[in-house]
């Protein structure tokens, strides 16, 4: 049961990927279609809320990073900006999710089609702003302290956990997203709640001891201390913790995929 399962995990993603790839490429093309700026957009969203970060945060409010940290100007707002290209990733994925399978109806009643590779076109083509909000991010970093550390090549370990989690979310909140209409709307507020509930506007380590471990439930919290370990303070990974965090990761992906799976067959029944 578990072994065929995983295989039918991965088999949605290889037997399919040409047809990901296709969609993947025609969805971020959608977005921006008919613009006068196109593509563009993507470079000037992250830009514009990086330079409105550095002013609040480094002019406005003098903001230092925890203990230790040096003022540098612009220092909060690489640190801030780092946690949410994390976040931002994570929350374009899971906030699409409920709406995945309703806005492709017609490919549940009319058409032979493989419905659980949405989920995938739908973490692949979120990667696009992810990069692209990093590439804004390490210029910045040139700009501000010169040339990154050396840990920052450990950046794609880290989207090998936060693909699988979002995946295994997605596939989830989509099946229940068809059933359960009213799931959107929760969405939009778990995710406010998460965003304020992870290290981003601030260090794990300002939290008082006693309420660290909730703050570490939070799904994408090692993820965001992570990447801000790696790109700005130049720590490594910690291969005990990432191995488990990936090993959880898969798991919810492979309980998404299978509940998935199982609820697929009332789709056609409820649209």
């Amino acid at each position: 049961m578990i072994l065929s399962s995983i295989k039918g995990l991965i088999f949605s993603f290889t037997k399919n990927k040409s047809l990901i790839f296709n969609l993947v490429k025609r969805d971020i093309t959608s977005k921006y279609k008919g613009s006068m700026l196109g593509l563009l957009w993507a470079v000037f969203t992250p830009v514009f809320m990086l330079a409105v970060y550095t002013f609040v945060f480094s002019v406005v409010f003098n903001t230092k990073w925890g203990e230790g940290a040096t003022g540098n100007k612009g220092e909060f707002a690489l640190l801030l900006f780092s946690g949410l290209i994390i976040f931002n990733y994570f929350s374009e994925v899971v906030n699409r999710a409920p709406s995945l399978i309703l806005s492709h109806s017609n490919y549940v009643k009319k058409v032979v089609f493989p419905l659980e590779v949405l989920p995938w076109v739908s973490a692949l083509s979120a990667l696009f702003n992810f990069f692209t909000s990093l590439l804004v991010w390490i210029v910045f970093y040139l700009y501000i302290n010169g040339l990154p550390h050396i840990t920052a090549i450990e950046l794609p370990l880290i989207l090998i956990p936060l693909v699988l989690l979002v995946l295994g979310i997605s596939w989830f909140l989509s099946a229940l997203g068809v059933y359960l209409r009213d799931i959107g709307q929760l969405i939009g507020i778990a995710l406010t709640m998460v965003m304020f509930l992870s290290p981003i506007f601030y260090p794990l380590s300002a939290l008082p001891i006693e309420y660290r471990s909730y703050l570490e439930l939070n799904p994408i919290a090692p993820l965001i201390e992570a990447i801000r370990n790696i790109m700005y303070l130049g720590q490594s990974l910690n291969m005990i913790d990432y191995i488990f965090y990936t090993v959880y990761s898969f798991v919810i992906a492979l309980l998404g995929f299978v509940f998935f799976q199982k609820t697929r067959k009332g789709f056609a029944d409820v649209l």
